[in-house]
């Protein structure tokens, strides 16, 4: 029965953490296109790429900078 339990409580924290509602998700649940926006943006704050180039690489990454991927990322999940 504690087994069973344990299950269910580790199933539920999964799914909560894959609808993103504990916060950020864990790096085995990131895409890698997340990684990749990560990266960009961060490179652009830093400085290292220019605008254009900045929304060059955004365009080819199919990424609005400044829209919430979350919702995106969860509405898409919902049509499979």
């Amino acid at each position: 029965m504690l087994l069973l339990l344990t299950a269910l409580a580790v199933a539920v924290v999964v799914q909560l953490a894959r609808r993103g509602r504990l916060g950020a998700p864990p790096a085995f649940f990131r895409s890698p296109e997340h990684d990749a926006r990560v990266t960009l943006a961060n490179r652009f704050a830093n400085g290292d790429i220019s605008t254009d180039e900045f929304l060059e690489r955004a365009s080819v990454l199919n990424w609005t900078p400044g829209v919430d991927d979350r919702s995106t990322d969860q509405k898409q999940q919902r049509k499979r």
